[in-house]
């Protein structure tokens, strides 16, 4: 006798955990956190130098700003976060979208491809950003939200303009050179 359509069951008690999903998960995580840069570099104290003219200062803006995106990115989630906490909606909304950046942004191998054209990563950081602050905005949090993006973009300029940039290496192929050198 067939079941067709049944649903099947298992003989175990508990649900099969499947460890290589698991296991891929977790590397999946590591991998995307990987472009993430070290906290301690970021807040190497020894780096940290008022800059020594205006375009010094835009240059390392623009420096670190490539560097220290996927941190920077976090440090804006963070302070959005800690400025809902009293506005549960709000929190909740943003929980969601926390999980879309980790798919979207953060845990992402392989390009985003869009009618067959593929979709740069910055893009994708400008859309995703865009599309929380509405949301965000939606909730009726207009003011803490407002308030979070200006302490959050005033945390990251700051730091951006006084991290020195000489000791840090864009292309990590020059950083491997430099070691082995």
């Amino acid at each position: 006798m067939t079941n067709y359509g049944a649903i099947p069951t298992s003989s175990h008690g508990s649900p099969v955990v499947d460890l290589d999903s698991i296991s891929r998960v977790k590397q999946h995580i590591k991998d995307g956190l990987a472009t993430r840069r070290p906290w301690r570099v970021m807040f190497d104290f020894h780096s940290m130098t008022l800059p020594r003219s205006l375009s010094d200062a835009f240059s390392r803006i623009k420096n670190n700003l490539v560097y220290f995106q996927t941190n920077y990115a976090i440090v804006f989630l963070v302070v959005i976060f800690l400025s809902l906490i009293k506005h549960p909606t709000s929190l909740i909304v943003l929980t969601v979208l926390v999980f879309v950046w980790i798919f979207l942004y953060f845990l992402r191998d392989e390009p985003i491809k869009l009618f067959s054209y593929q979709v740069d990563d910055k893009y994708v950081l400008v859309c995703l950003s865009v599309v929380t602050i509405v949301l965000l905005f939606l909730t009726n949090a207009t003011v803490n939200i407002a308030v979070a993006l200006l302490v959050g973009a005033v945390l990251v300029l700051i730091h951006a303009v006084v991290r020195k940039t000489e000791d840090l290496f864009l292309d990590e192929e020059a950083a491997m050179a430099e070691t082995l050198g």
